[in-house]
């Protein structure tokens, strides 16, 4: 592939804020080559944006769709939502501040570089968490590097993070910056919802779900709760259903359901061996019909 450079700035005002969050420990070392896989090319107004969110003890990363106008950078456009916006999803947050700079490029042996101000570290974040905030920022670049068709989705994809144009910066206090880090497999969701997306609204009648599991060999458990108007959810529809892919790898898994106007929540997971589901694979995701 051709190389591609791209370099854009941005600045915003944004007051710092203090948070304390924790996680379960990873290591703090360059996250490792991964087979976690890459968005796929597609010509669309939404850009692939992460966020972390808590499954019982666990923290994950999770995926939402944000729409998105003009023909700016998209890796620029994607952090920048990723640090300055809230997810749609109540379940979700971001550790990371409204940045006054953020710049983007990419060389065309894929590797991008983000070049970022200290401000958007204003944060007071645990080793595991800080470890996570930094992942959340590589799957975000590459997914908008590769969804909008940047880059060699065949090849290693590794994100450099700069701070004010140095290396070995300590991001959050715990983990050094500056040399090429990869996706990490092991902190991305074992399971989410794709569509709908929190708080749509959708026609009455037939609906389709769609969702992205980490390992196809695993029946996905799903159940469709409705509002009943004063507060409280009674279950209305479950089902399983079977992602697609070779097993033990990433794989997608869809089925319809036919509804009525109402406030609904589904709830997906995947089943264990024993034939229960796995509560701590669980996502979740409110919409309305009608």
């Amino acid at each position: 592939m051709l190389a591609v450079l791209l370099l854009t700035g941005c600045i915003a005002n944004g007051g710092p804020t203090q948070t304390t969050s924790s996680a379960p420990p990873v290591s703090v070392q360059e996250a490792p080559a991964s087979n976690a896989p890459l968005e796929t090319t597609q010509a669309s107004t939404k850009i692939p944006v992460y966020w972390i969110g808590r499954s019982k003890e666990d923290v994950y990363l999770y995926r939402e769709f944000r729409d998105i106008s003009g023909d700016g950078n998209p890796v620029t456009t994607a952090l920048r939502i990723m640090m300055a916006e809230k997810p749609l999803d109540h379940d979700f947050f971001t550790p990371w501040q409204d940045p006054g700079s953020l710049a983007t490029s990419i060389s065309g042996k894929n590797v991008i570089t983000v070049d970022i101000s200290r401000d958007a570290f204003n944060s007071n974040l645990d080793a595991g968490m800080a470890q996570r905030a930094v992942q959340q920022l590589v799957y975000t670049a590459t997914a908008a590097a590769s969804s909008s068709g940047l880059l060699n989705s065949g090849q290693q994809i590794q994100v450099v993070i700069l701070v004010d144009g140095h290396t070995d910066f300590m991001a959050f206090g715990q983990v050094r910056l500056g040399q090429p880090m990869a996706r990490d497999a092991s902190l991305v969701a074992p399971l989410w919802i794709i569509d709908p997306q929190e708080d749509t609204s959708l026609p009455a009648g037939v609906v389709k779900f769609n969702g992205r599991s980490t390992d196809s060999s695993k029946p996905v458990s799903w159940q469709i709760l409705r509002d009943n108007g004063n507060g409280e959810k009674a279950s209305l529809l479950t089902g399983q259903t079977k992602a697609t892919g070779e097993p033990g790898q990433f794989g997608v898994f869809s089925f319809n359901a036919t509804l009525k106007p109402g406030k609904y929540e589904l709830r997906v997971s995947q089943v264990q061996d024993s034939g229960q589901a796995d509560t701590s694979t669980t996502d979740t995701r409110l919409f309305s019909v009608g």
